[in-house]
């Protein structure tokens, strides 16, 4: 259970800043390898963007809709194995749109047959296609552009182009103009065992992942926004929050990497060379989410566990950011998601710019959120027909809510371009005991990367304090 913060040591090992899938893991493991550790988090609830809410009976998800197999293995080495016996497939992928309509289990074996039976791809491009994009690691080649990968292997088959970005896109926020690597990476993992899920809900998990925190020794604060991050004489020396000091040797920080340098440290502690890198950072594209909830005792038929649904005539990542999009994804809870409850959930989820959304008044801002209900409502009924007489909840969440409840900058979902992962590996070099986790350089976006990076972050930190 979280401790009050004003009944807290005021000596730390480390301190984590956020607690997020990154920020959690590595509070975990640092507690693990024997450090005190102190973890705050400005909400009420532990999860950064892996959280929950209740509404009228149901639970809705904020970003529990899909992750790598390579969960499973990261979970079961970092956290523990009931977690990981937790994590299951999701075997039924939908795509719909203007140029293909077909169903996936979303790895390798299923697209390779995909590509030569439906698109009609030599065999021997696409196995070229997949020795590529699985040697791909982020310290590559960054100059080739997803667009030029794609062109490159199946040229003018937007289709195609299509088929394999758009999953991805809506998973880390990634264009066809990013580094391919930043999609490379991605989708090899996904193409590992295809897309897995949490049966039991990100509440479930979080519940089990705060258990495995306190059994370590974690000393766990809700509530409490960290104001300062100390540096003295090029070195952290604690953090202030709520009007008091807490020391500390080493802070993690799980804010995003721009607030950690600019809200959060003094922008003294850091060389003008290092804040010109920082200066570049492009910070990711945000999401709107549609949450609807079938009235208890209703039924929905099985269509699908991740519906990619588009009537866009093309692929194109501008479209998918526009305020009134075509193209969504649809994650449906079915009963089996959340064993127990015999409830039907649906969450549409859209890319979004947060500049179309925070200068809106109240009454415009409100318009809009209905307007986006009614199109995802439209769209939903394509594959249910009749649904919106069986839910008895809607609601919307745009770029404002997540940077409300997250503080992400410009309410990011996936954090930043790839350049910032650069500027986050290296903050510790700027200030010793100062170090980032979190969703930099779109590879590091999304559950996985979240928690795998939690885990290099900590190895970090522990040989810093050790030395």
């Amino acid at each position: 259970m979280p401790v009050p913060f004003s009944q807290i040591s005021e000596k730390y090992d480390i301190v984590v800043i956020g607690s997020g899938l990154g920020g959690l893991t590595a509070a975990n493991r640092l507690a693990y390898c024997g450090h005190r550790v102190l973890l705050l988090e400005h909400h009420h609830r532990l999860g950064g963007l892996a959280t929950w809410f209740k509404r009228k009976g149901h639970i809705f998800d904020i970003s529990l809709h899909g992750f790598p197999y390579g969960m499973v293995k990261t979970c079961k080495k970092y956290w523990n194995k009931a977690i990981m016996g937790s994590i299951v497939q999701l075997k039924n992928i939908v795509f719909d749109n203007p140029q293909f309509s077909l169903q996936t289990t979303f790895d390798k074996e299923d697209f390779t047959h995909i590509l030569e039976t439906v698109f009609k791809i030599p065999l021997s491009t696409i196995n070229r296609f997949f020795t590529l994009v699985s040697g791909m690691n982020f310290y590559d080649d960054q100059s080739m552009t997803t667009r030029e990968l794609f062109e490159e292997f199946f040229p003018g088959r937007t289709d195609i182009h299509r088929f394999l970005m758009e999953p991805i896109t809506y998973a880390n926020g990634s264009t066809l103009d990013d580094p391919a690597i930043t999609y490379g990476i991605v989708f090899s993992n996904f193409m590992n065992r295809g897309v897995f899920t949490f049966v039991g809900g990100t509440d479930k998990l979080i519940g089990m992942m705060a258990d495995e925190l306190e059994k370590n020794g974690v000393t766990i604060c809700t509530k409490v926004k960290v104001e300062n991050i100390i540096v003295e004489k090029g070195r952290v020396r604690g953090i202030e929050a709520h009007g008091k000091t807490v020391t500390t040797r080493a802070v993690v920080s799980n804010s995003g990497i721009t607030n950690t340098i600019y809200n959060l440290t003094d922008r003294d502690a850091f060389s003008d060379e290092f804040l010109e890198k920082a200066a570049k950072i492009r910070v990711n594209n945000s999401s709107c989410q549609v949450y609807m909830g079938i009235r208890d005792g209703e039924k929905i038929d099985d269509v699908g566990d991740l519906l990619f649904t588009s009537t866009a005539p093309e692929f194109n990542s501008t479209e998918l950011l526009d305020k009134e999009t075509k193209s969504k994804t649809f994650s449906i809870y079915y009963p089996r998601t959340r064993p127990g409850l015999n409830r039907y959930t649906i969450v549409a989820s859209m890319n979004s710019r947060y500049e179309d959304w925070i200068k809106l008044d109240d009454k415009s801002y409100q318009a809009e959120k209905d307007a986006l209900i009614a199109r995802s409502l439209k769209d939903l009924n394509r594959y249910l027909p009749g649904v919106a007489q069986k839910i008895d909840w809607t609601e919307a969440a745009t770029p404002r809510t997540f940077n409300r409840y997250t503080l992400h900058t410009k309410g990011t979902s996936f954090g930043t371009k790839f350049e910032g992962l650069d500027v986050s590996r290296t903050i510790f070099k700027e200030v010793a005991g100062l170090f980032h986790v979190g969703s930099v350089g779109i590879i590091m976006s999304g559950w996985l990367g979240a928690i795998n990076y939690g885990v290099i972050v900590s190895n970090d930190v522990d040989s810093y304090l050790r030395s």
